[in-house]
């Protein structure tokens, strides 16, 4: 987490958030009420804790990584304008570290060139349209950072994106797979297109998928931006 969001999280009465990521706060919300949810229960979390700082108590959101990326930002700011709020509740969107980036981090220098983000969650988002966005990112030659690759009910995702990239990319194409991103338990693996299907992936793992110019050193995964080295 960024060192404004560790602040934040300190100096809040209540903390808000999906149960998996308010154990991972750890002692970190000792002494404070917890307001924590399952999956699926989104808005319920946001609207309790609007519903707190309205009766003045400091509240704390909690995403993992970014709350603007795929977090509670958008949802909590939603809530706030329809419920016409937004001027009588302070709120501060406090910026994380996303796990593209950590990711991108703990394998080198992925992402030095463009690159694109995609869920591949049809949860909230229809299948039909992610696939059209894996097969523009392929063909645009973006970098490619696939969040929520497997759950326990959604394997066969993962497989056709596989394919879809493997239609304009070569096999050979670098891939990183990163579970738990700086974070305990954190594990690297560095394969490519063709065999990146063949290590364990899940809902803490994020896979980046390299660009043409993409290659891997002994040690690092390198996108390279175009400076003459």
């Amino acid at each position: 987490m960024s060192l404004r969001a560790f602040k934040v999280i300190n100096e809040s009465e209540i903390i808000v958030g999906y149960k998996t990521y308010v154990e991972l706060l750890g002692n970190m919300i000792e002494g404070k009420e917890v307001l924590s949810t399952g999956m699926t229960k989104e808005i319920e979390r946001c609207q309790a804790a609007i519903d707190k700082a309205l009766t003045g108590k400091s509240v704390a959101i909690i995403s993992s990584g970014d709350p603007g990326i795929y977090g509670m930002a958008g949802i909590t700011l939603e809530l706030l304008e329809k419920q016409h709020l937004s001027d009588k509740i302070d709120v501060e969107v406090v910026p994380g570290i996303s796990s593209a980036n950590a990711a991108a981090a703990s394998l080198g220098a992925a992402l030095m060139h463009d690159f694109a983000i995609i869920s591949l969650s049809d949860l909230l988002t229809p299948w039909e349209l992610i696939e059209k966005r894996l097969a523009a990112a392929a063909q645009a030659d973006f970098v490619t950072v696939l969040y929520n690759p497997v759950s326990k009910k959604r394997t066969e995702q993962i497989i056709k994106a596989r394919e879809i990239f493997l239609k304009y990319r070569s096999p050979e194409t670098p891939v990183g797979i990163v579970r738990n991103a700086k974070r305990a338990g954190e594990e690297i693996v560095k394969t490519d297109l063709e065999h990146f299907l063949e290590h364990p992936i899940d809902m803490f793992t994020v896979v980046l998928m390299g660009n043409s110019q993409t290659y891997h050193t002994g040690e690092f995964m390198i996108t390279p931006r175009g400076y003459r080295v």
